[in-house]
């Protein structure tokens, strides 16, 4: 089968309101993202992903849509929407948007019409009679109950998510017309694809309590192919938090024509108590880290497709997480990146991660933005937990840590809004050592070795397509090989603070990339400093 564009290609997403302010008002806009274009072109990148930018009230930053066919005034208009795809385009850079149809706001036109009484757009959504009180015990992922009560009609709403995104009823003919009619009209604006948030949870049968993967799931992404995407060569990337190895083909063997590629986050679950929540925490086990990473690139069949990512909006950053951004921030940056960006999958870069950006700590709940933070917030106290326990949870897994507004200079506010602009979100207090002007002068930076990294992806196809083995190392080595057409590589990383010593029956032929600046030949007793890391051509 002829490789797709998107295999082979690097993504970095944006998340738009803390990118850039052109216009001095504290936000993120468009045009800030086509300013810097020139940047990104820089360190190579082939596509954007887009977090949301339609018209929104903004109770979760966007995520909760009004308007899918209209650009959020704050962002721009949608003819500054039309320039940026044009202008990345022009940069060989594709921009993926972030389609939000498990949910809609409940200032979308439809939610309001249906709480008018209108019966066609009623059944836009899940309603239920309150006759026998609340219909079950159905949470939402934001806390408290699923259902929210209508008392003017005498019925309950489903909501996965806030009581303001109302979820979209699926099972109705109509609401996939019209999620077909909004994909058509951004595909004829020119964008590459898109990243389809929560998709696993369009197929939920909330009277039976079924919520990720329901039995029309499957069904409804192959109508989306032949309404939408047969015969277009664009991206489809699906949020899929409940995907395994074994049920991935589902959604990405090409020859079922749903998906291009998904989301998983098994990974992402590996410094939480099993069976709990994200707020429960344990430290990262990194054998724990090596086997679940391993399925994911031998388990998987090869024609499925895998994303590769540590970060995002709704994750910490990874440098805070599992690096060590006290002692050897450069080092781990660097350990975390190369580990990540040489196995096979897609990687995806979050906006300042390739610059080393941490997590900002709080120290009181009026410093949150996230609704989903809040939430958590208000029901831990409720429960009598400590202040400091709920801030230490929060500080290590929150969502407002990844939207601190871009570090470009060491000026204050950074580079991303004016010095006499208030930004929507305080920058990282340690913004005039972390930033991009500082990066790109440094020709060590962190910013240079993920240039490197997608340079050699674009540049040897064994990193696309070679086969995956994990080798028998201590706890906190990480090593592996891939091998493509009689070629092999090792990739060798110390993910510990400590000096470690590997034992690995190998001659390095080449060095391909290190995080430190010399060369690695004999591969046996060789003695690996804190969060040393190398890929070699083996012998």
């Amino acid at each position: 089968m002829k490789p797709k564009w998107w295999q082979q290609s690097v993504f970095y997403q944006i998340y738009p309101r803390s990118f850039q302010d052109s216009n001095n008002d504290g936000i993120g806009d468009l045009n800030g993202i086509s300013a810097r274009l020139p940047y990104l072109a820089k360190l190579g990148i082939d596509a954007i992903w887009l977090s949301p930018v339609f018209a929104s009230p903004n109770v979760d930053n966007g995520y909760d849509v009004s308007d899918y066919c209209a650009i959020m005034p704050e962002f721009g208009t949608m003819t500054e929407m039309e320039n940026l795809i044009a202008a990345a385009k022009e940069v060989g850079i594709k921009i993926i948007i972030d389609l939000v149809v498990n949910h809609t706001s409940n200032e979308h036109p439809w939610f309001k019409k249906a709480l008018a009484g209108d019966m066609h757009y009623k059944n836009y959504y899940i309603f239920r009679s309150d006759k026998n009180g609340l219909p079950n015990d159905l949470n939402s992922f934001f806390g408290g109950s699923a259902w929210e009560h209508v008392p003017e009609t005498k019925e309950y709403y489903f909501h996965l998510f806030a009581k303001e995104q109302p979820d979209l009823n699926w099972e109705n003919p109509a609401v996939r017309k019209e999620v077909w009619q909004i994909m058509n009209f951004w595909l004829e604006k020119g964008v590459g694809g898109f990243r389809l948030d929560v998709i696993e949870l369009i197929g939920k049968i909330p009277d039976q309590k079924i919520i990720g993967d329901g039995p029309n799931l499957h069904p409804y992404l192959k109508e989306m192919y032949q309404e939408v995407l047969a015969g277009r060569d664009v991206v489809t990337i699906g949020e899929t938090g409940g995907v395994t190895p074994l049920t991935a083909p589902l959604y990405t063997d090409p020859k079922r024509k749903e998906l291009a590629m998904i989301f998983q986050f098994q990974h992402m679950a590996l410094d939480e108590v099993p069976k709990t929540s994200k707020w429960n925490l344990k430290p990262l086990a990194v054998p724990e880290l090596k086997t679940v990473l391993s399925r994911w690139q031998t388990e998987l069949p090869k024609e499925a497709w895998n994303s590769l990512f540590w970060s995002n909006h709704d994750q910490p950053r990874i440098l805070s997480r599992w690096g060590n951004a006290d002692g050897y921030p450069t080092e781990s940056s660097k350990m975390l990146a190369i580990l990540l960006h040489m196995m096979k999958g897609t990687p995806f870069i979050y906006q300042g991660e390739e610059l080393g950006m941490t997590n900002q700590k709080i120290t009181q709940v009026s410093q949150l933005d996230d609704i989903e933070s809040i939430h958590y917030y208000e029901a831990e106290k409720a429960k009598g937990t400590p202040v400091a326990t709920i801030l230490q949870a929060i500080n290590t897994k929150g969502r407002d840590n990844a939207r601190t507004p871009m570090q470009w200079n060491s000026n204050k506010n950074a580079g991303f809004t004016d010095e006499n602009v208030t930004p929507w979100y305080p920058i990282n207090s340690n913004f005039q050592a972390v930033n991009a002007d500082n990066r790109l002068a440094d020709d060590n930076s962190i910013f240079y070795t993920y240039q490197k990294l997608i340079q050699l992806r674009k540049k040897y196809p064994l990193i696309v397509w070679g086969d995956y083995q994990l080798l028998a190392t201590a706890e906190t080595i990480f090593a592996y090989t891939r091998s493509y057409k009689g070629e092999t590589w090792l990739i060798c990383a110390n993910f510990s603070d400590q000096k470690q010593t590997i034992s690995l029956p190998y001659h390095a032929k080449k060095t391909i990339i290190a995080n430190y600046a010399h060369e690695y030949h004999k591969l046996n007793g060789l003695t690996l400093r804190p969060y040393e890391t190398f890929v070699v051509a083996l012998g």
